[in-house]
């Protein structure tokens, strides 16, 4: 291979691997990487976020929608550290992300040189799979192929950590002798087949039951066809993880929609009282949202086996890919003539799929923040990427939008950082630009970072396919998420001091760079606001005025919850009218009679 330095050689092993874009920031930390990224003719490309969190999201958003390893660069020392959010992001939804940083020159180590940092200490846990320093050019090779092996396979963050100078060196690649470790390309990753006896049994079990509920996470969205299969055998109803929300369609009249403190009343019912329980390529953590112990006999299914049998005394733990052990599985299975169970479970579906619509539909000034959401489900385009930051925003993503079968969708599920929206749909834009991407944000995670991203955007939506990334602001001045926490579990008013937010006209500072934006302030001017924007020309800002005093509390929510939140406003919280006025007329909805 021809390549004069280990920063030539670097970008070229990464080329050799796939790799066609990273996401990065320069600093004088990786110069020499910089420098080869130019004699490289920009191969692969060089996606210049506004910051080091972002570049390292945006690569978890590449990597959750491709399935291919995402891969951020960073300086020395704060570069490095800013990556960190990001890179905890991937280590917590098990994604596959290779962070490539700088370090200061090995001659200035230990001598409290400028932005010398231990990197090895500090990646130590979030990259806790594989993190090493390239200390001279005959290691590189084993280092990168083994980061990204080790990322691939373990879905997992790695980190390189390349100092100054020996990225200067001439690259010279290992000898064949002593103390020398040649490296290879590829990786064929096996097909984990299970247990056969385990299946047997797990058979039995499940063809014994009379209420099964199967709850399915990310690790089943290559198995659709056998999940829908399974499903129509046992009589079962499909609950939904946040995280495995694309797994499987809602357009299904079984599938009960998300589960936990976001879910839907029909997941939660079903948990109440089913007596059989299947959990595919999850691990959902929320043991208040699972059957009672002894209620129900349990099969789980995962390919990770450091994940089986958790949250639940599971009779059965199956190690093995989602698909290969369902296929196993149904020949095994008999198909349930009373099929009362699962008739109980689809009326519940269709009375809740009506709550939700009527509940969208319920008066608030300016806009009721579930109308967004559910004036967009009527809208969805067959091939949408949706993404949703952490906040008020992913109640309304998990309850009122309606993935259909080519849905993707995602956000920060088990670290649910703030900010992540706009990077996971940069990313995701990089990852698949001839399809539409639409991002939810609130206020504060606009402020937060989203407005800067936006200059991203600007920067390079002319080179996607399919210009359309909408991000919709949900505009309340207000942490609202927060907010409500601190009534519901703390019985506290909101205190404005921390809660308020400063107002921002997020349209006009789109409109500042060239981008589409539409300022909604009445429940009507929603719908439009979505057909202008999902046939816009440009990339589109929904700058949408919220009301913050609608309850994103589910409506199995629990007395002390209740209670609590009687108690906060009884204190003197300052939305306390606006509160009651809109809780009463929202859950009114679930209490009005719907047409069969």
């Amino acid at each position: 291979m021809a390549s004069s330095t280990v920063g030539d050689y670097l970008l070229g092993r990464l080329r050799q691997w796939g790799v066609d874009k990273v996401f990065a920031y320069p600093g004088d930390g990786i110069n020499a990487i910089v420098a080869a990224f130019g004699k490289a003719e920009n191969q692969p490309k060089f996606i210049q976020a506004r910051h080091e969190e972002m570049s390292a999201l945006e690569a978890v958003g590449y990597a959750k929608f491709t399935g291919k390893v995402g891969v951020c660069i960073a300086t020395s020392g704060p570069g490095a550290i800013h990556l960190l959010n990001g890179l905890y992001d991937a280590k917590l939804d098990h994604v596959p992300v290779v962070a490539i940083v700088g370090q200061t020159a090995r001659s200035a180590m230990g001598g409290s040189y400028q932005q010398e940092v231990d990197l090895l200490t500090l990646f130590k846990d979030v990259a806790s799979d594989y993190v090493q320093m390239v200390t001279v050019p005959e290691q590189l090779p084993n280092v990168v192929d083994r980061a990204i092996r080790v990322a691939l396979s373990r879905q997992a963050p790695t980190a390189i950590i390349i100092p100054a100078d020996v990225q200067e060196l001439e690259y010279t690649p290992p000898e064949h002798a002593l103390k020398m470790v040649p490296s290879s390309l590829d990786i064929r990753p096996p097909e984990v087949l299970p247990d056969e006896e385990a299946i047997q049994g797990a058979a039995e079990l499940l063809n014994e039951g009379r209420k099964v509920a199967i709850l399915i996470g990310h690790g089943a969205r290559g198995a659709a066809a056998e999940v829908e299969q399974v499903a129509d055998l046992l009589g079962a109803g499909v609950a939904k993880a946040l995280l495995g929300k694309d797994s499987l369609p809602d357009d299904l009249p079984y599938v009960t929609g998300s589960i936990g403190l976001l879910g839907t009343r029909p997941s939660y019912e079903m948990m109440r009282d089913c007596d059989t329980l299947l959990t595919i390529g999850s691990s959902f953590p929320y043991l208040q949202f699972m059957p009672e112990q002894g209620q129900a006999r349990g099969v789980q299914i995962d390919i990770d086996p450091t994940m089986i049998g958790l949250r639940y005394p599971y009779e059965f733990n199956i190690v093995g890919d989602a698909a290969a052990t369902l296929k196993a599985l149904i020949p095994l299975l008999h198909r349930k003539e009373d099929r009362s169970w699962r008739e109980d479970l689809e009326k519940k579906i269709h009375h809740w799929w009506d709550t939700m619509r009527s509940e969208a539909l319920v008066e608030a000034a300016p806009v009721n923040p579930m109308r967004l959401f559910s004036e967009l489900s009527d809208r969805l385009p067959d091939n949408a990427i949706i993404t949703a930051d952490s906040g008020s925003s992913a109640n309304w993503y998990a309850r009122q939008l309606a993935f259909r079968s080519n849905t993707r969708g995602s956000l920060s599920g088990t670290l649910a950082t703030m900010g992540c929206a706009v990077p996971y749909a940069i990313g995701a834009k990089f990852g698949h630009p001839d399809r539409p991407v639409i991002a939810f944000a609130g206020d504060g995670a606009m402020q937060m970072n989203g407005l800067t991203e936006l200059i991203t955007v600007q920067r390079y939506w002319q080179e996607w396919a399919d210009p359309r990334l909408i991000v919709a602001v949900l505009h309340n001045n207000d942490l609202n998420h927060v907010t409500w926490e601190l009534r519901a579990m703390g019985a506290a008013p909101a205190f404005r001091e921390s809660q308020s937010l400063p107002d921002v006209d997020y349209a006009a500072f789109a409109s500042s760079l060239g981008l589409e934006c539409i300022t909604v302030t009445t429940p009507d001017g929603v719908g439009p606001a979505w057909d202008k924007a999902l046939t816009a020309d440009r990339p589109t800002v929904l700058d949408v005025h919220t009301n913050p005093d609608i309850p994103p509390i589910p409506p199995h929510t629990t007395l002390e919850q209740a209670l609590n939140t009687a108690k906060a406003l009884a204190k003197g919280d300052d939305s306390t009218w606006g509160i009651i006025k809109e809780s009463v007329k929202t859950k009114a909805q679930e209490l009005l009679p719907k047409k069969e």
